[in-house]
């Protein structure tokens, strides 16, 4: 018994040695995942030239984070994120957005796979224009929500912030554009903002919901580009201008507003950063969007020849842009003939395609999520091709219009040497002389034709007036339409005979039918129009010059019948 007893204590304290033993590793483990201290942090507030923010915190450490970096705001903010990268002057490191922040609540945690022992990195923020809010009653003003520190998961030693407005802009009200604070305690939890004055037309605050940007390069190593804008108002205000960046060396600077329509050329604002301002023909209405093109020439140097058939093209990808666009396209449209033979992007996260027609290559990057981290704050993004052409398919056009007006030619030659048959000599036929009663009958039948056709006409109008009983209506309207199909079918008979009689009286009979066509047409097309008014398809004013239209050349066809008839009164006498 007492051996059993001795055998269990002995295995008890065993079990709990390896616990406390397990507990003490993990703890350690811990601890040292955590093994590293914050000695500074810059904390960088900074409005873009359309309201949206981007906030910069550059962090220095001392020690090892293996399993992470933790940082955060308050969770008001995590709805306005649009990107967050982390990255120093060697690595972009992977991100985790949305985390826990240690068990913490009311937190936006982020999470930053740091890789081996780092003493500084930075990571950057994008947030929604709508944490600036612009002042109804004065336009000038605006108010800032932003967090005053980052939230960290240890004490920084020391924190300084600065707020980065646009030139010129004036402290109002609340949080300072620069301080600092010794000893940021973890888990800071400061929502700020700031009230500030600036000019109107300093920050616009619109959405760029789509830039497309086309660049052609010739078979000469002439450049020529286009970048399509379409854009949304955020303005308490119209906007009557907006601020774009250019390539570098861009020149000569047009633009079109959506229907083509040229606009007011463009005005250099800041040559460094090829900055332009466009001003609208219309003002932009807040909460209307637009879309407007900006074309231009870029310079030959952007293309390098490495060989003789052998071309090396660097075009700079959103260099400057110091705006936040929702998404962007970038394409090169290559000479004819040209062929891609290896191409590179430093842009992080674009899709490219290549577009191979029978002659042409182009190559297309797509990206959503332009800001200043791809307008160099990163790195300086670029656009490498390597592409074979051959300077002879410069004159692959005109060798083609060559060989075809050649063939044409040689065609047309060939048709003209052909022996000719004899020519088929056409004897004019002459008129046969009419009997005047046959001439008589028909005037007199056409004469009795159109006056029925009139009094049937009558008819319809005083019925619709209401003049007539329906039944009386019925009965003269049966009366008239018998009588017209009668005179018809004499008529008939009589244009035979006067087709058949040739010359004159056979062109007077074409000529009378065209007439008699063209009037059918215009009363089939005042039915339409009359139609189409009463159910509010057209406009009363168009309905009256449609009208005067119609009415006009039934004149002149009733004008012309007119004439072909004294004519034939004429032939009687």
């Amino acid at each position: 018994m007492k051996k059993t007893a001795l055998t269990f204590a002995i295995v008890t304290v065993t079990a709990l040695i390896l616990v406390l033993f397990s507990f003490n590793i993990k703890t350690a483990e811990a601890t040292n995942s955590l093994d590293y201290n914050i000695e500074h942090v810059n904390h960088t507030i900074k409005v873009l030239y359309n309201g949206y923010i981007f906030i910069n915190d550059t962090i220095q450490i001392t020690g090892k984070a293996s399993d992470g970096f933790l940082m955060g705001f308050p969770y008001k903010y995590g709805s306005y994120i649009l990107r967050c990268v982390a990255y120093n002057s060697s690595n972009i490191f992977p991100v985790t957005l949305n985390v826990p922040l240690e068990n913490h609540v009311g937190f936006y945690g982020v999470k930053i796979g740091l890789r081996g022992t780092l003493q500084v990195f930075t990571v950057g923020f994008v947030l929604s224009n709508n944490l600036l809010t612009q002042d109804v009653s004065n336009q000038s003003r605006y108010v800032l929500d932003f967090p005053a520190y980052p939230s960290l998961t240890k004490t920084a030693a020391i924190c300084n912030v600065s707020i980065d407005l646009p030139e010129g802009a004036n402290y109002v009200s609340g949080t300072a554009f620069d301080y600092s604070k010794e000893k940021l305690p973890e888990f800071a939890y400061s929502p700020a903002n700031v009230t500030f004055s600036l000019a109107s037309d300093v920050i616009q605050m619109v959405d760029i919901k789509e830039l497309k940007s086309e660049v052609r390069i010739s078979g000469t190593g002439e450049i020529e580009g286009s970048d399509s804008y379409y854009i949304t108002s955020k303005s308490i205000a119209s906007i009557s201008s907006i601020q774009i960046i250019l390539p570098p060396n861009a020149s000569g600077p047009s633009v079109q507003d959506e229907f083509g329509r040229t606009m007011t050329q463009p005005a250099m604002t800041d040559g460094k950063t090829n900055r332009y301002k466009i001003s609208f023909s219309l003002p932009l209405e807040s909460y209307r969007s637009t879309r407007f093109t900006v074309k231009y020439k870029l310079p030959s140097n952007y293309t390098t020849q490495r060989g003789t058939n052998n071309f090396n093209v660097t075009f700079p990808l959103f260099l400057h842009v110091n705006y936040y666009i929702e998404w962007a396209s970038v394409t090169l449209v290559l000479p004819e003939g040209a062929r891609i033979s290896s191409f590179e992007t430093t842009l992080i996260g674009s899709k490219c395609n290549i577009a191979r027609d029978v002659f042409q290559e182009t190559i297309t990057i797509n990206m959503g999520n332009i800001s200043l981290l791809e307008g160099g704050l990163l790195s300086e993004n670029v656009l490498r091709i390597v592409y074979d052409y051959n300077p002879l398919w410069l004159s692959f056009r005109s060798t083609l219009w060559m060989w075809a007006l050649a063939i044409v030619g040689c065609t047309v030659a060939v048709v003209w040497k052909r022996p000719k048959a004899p020519a088929h000599v056409t004897v004019p036929a002459l008129a046969m002389r009419l009997r005047p009663e046959y001439i008589k009958s028909f005037v007199d039948t056409y004469e009795e034709k159109r006056k029925a056709t009139l009094e049937l006409g009558s008819l319809e109008n005083r019925v619709q007036k209401g003049k007539i009983p329906r039944r009386r209506y019925k009965v003269q309207r049966k009366t008239f339409e018998t009588r017209v199909s009668t005179l018809s079918r004499n008529l008939a008979e009589l244009k035979e005979k006067m087709r058949a009689a040739g010359g004159q009286y056979a062109e007077l009979m074409r000529q009378l039918e065209i007439a008699e066509t063209e009037i059918n047409e215009v009363e089939a097309n005042i039915k339409s129009i009359e139609a189409r008014h009463s159910r509010g398809e057209i406009s009363l004013e168009a309905h009256r010059k449609l009208l005067s239209d119609y009415l006009r050349r039934k004149e002149g066809a009733n004008t012309t019948i007119n004439g072909i008839l004294l004519r034939l009164r004429e032939e009687i006498r």
